[in-house]
């Protein structure tokens, strides 16, 4: 059963902590799919990796250009997994797919937007209530990750 992880946003924007996140994957050898709520919202990540740090970038693709198959990071507004992700990112209110073949499932959603705060409980509760086993993390004051019990 995939490990579960919710990460609660308080002191960033998602385009500040996706991309630490996402390059934690990758060093640990993970490939990553990173689930938006919309295509719209998928194409302004995809812009955003490519220039978030002037020293480097994230090496990845959409589901909508060629070669999806072949990307390290894929960037979707769907459910599929053309890349074989082990991890996937559910942002935005994503409609989690099936948790079956991903080793880590993380839903990160923003803490100050009342929408995003009740998809994150509701897929609690019904993921709870799959018998999934569950984490919760919030930001610190520096934004640092702390597990919550």
């Amino acid at each position: 059963m995939s490990e579960v992880l919710f990460y609660h946003l308080t002191e960033s924007r998602l385009e500040d902590a996706l991309p630490s996140l996402v390059d934690k994957s990758l060093e640990r050898g993970w490939r990553v799919a990173v689930q938006t709520g919309t295509p719209e919202r998928r194409d302004a990540l995809d812009a955003h990796l490519w220039t978030f740090r002037d020293d480097s970038f994230l090496p990845h693709g959409t589901d909508e250009q060629a070669f999806a198959a072949d990307q390290p990071v894929l960037l979707t507004a769907s459910p599929g997994n053309p890349n074989g992700a082990t991890i996937r990112f559910l942002v935005d209110g994503a409609e989690p797919p099936s948790l079956d073949g991903y080793e880590r499932v993380i839903f990160l959603f923003d803490g100050h937007d009342q929408p995003e705060l009740d998809a994150a409980r509701a897929h609690w509760k019904r993921l709870k209530g799959e018998g999934h086993q569950l984490t919760y993390w919030q930001q610190t004051n520096e934004g640092r990750w702390v597990k919550k019990a």
